[in-house]
């Protein structure tokens, strides 16, 4: 089975608003494959990168976004979350905290690499936020990224600003 993301091409720093953004494919929590392309024809991707599991901040930050899941469908987009953790690992965290959203799991730390968020000193994505829509072309754009502090949660109405 080959990897459909062994051409991302990694970077230090976030893709900023106006990049291109790559396009991906990964498993989610179900071990189904999701890929960013396809979702962004039906709306706007909200991509929360986040290092492990079964932590605080990453716990409360998940269950926030699931909490508000009508106030991000109303903005007419789809929060997923993104970290290295095993779609299995993944599966049982959002079974414990009752998550509806999507978890990818970046196992090969591609995608987190190319979208400029990794954490080299764990080996695992960082905590950050990235809007991706559809550009002129139909394909991904970024609208909107931030970078944070691992221990800082999202701050959900300074992303909502930046949906459609």
């Amino acid at each position: 089975m080959t990897n459909p993301n062994s051409a991302l091409t990694s970077r230090e720093s976030p893709l900023a608003a106006g990049d291109p953004a790559p396009d991906f494919t990964l498993k989610d929590q179900n071990r189904a494959d999701w890929t960013l392309s396809e979702q962004i024809k039906s709306c706007d991707v909200v991509l929360c990168f986040f290092p492990m599991a079964f932590t605080d901040v990453c716990s409360t930050e998940m269950k926030c976004v699931n909490e508000e899941f009508a106030r991000w469908q109303a903005k007419g987009a789809r929060v997923v979350g993104v970290s290295c953790d095993s779609f299995a690992a993944l599966k049982a965290w959002a079974g414990q905290l009752g998550l509806q959203q999507t978890l990818l799991a970046d196992m090969h730390r591609q995608v987190c690499r190319a979208y400029g968020m990794y954490w080299p000193d764990l080996n695992v994505a960082g905590r950050g936020t990235i809007v991706v829509g559809k550009g002129p072309d139909g394909t991904p754009r970024v609208k909107w990224s931030q970078k944070r502090e691992i221990k800082q949660a999202m701050n959900f109405d300074e992303v909502l600003a930046h949906l459609a």
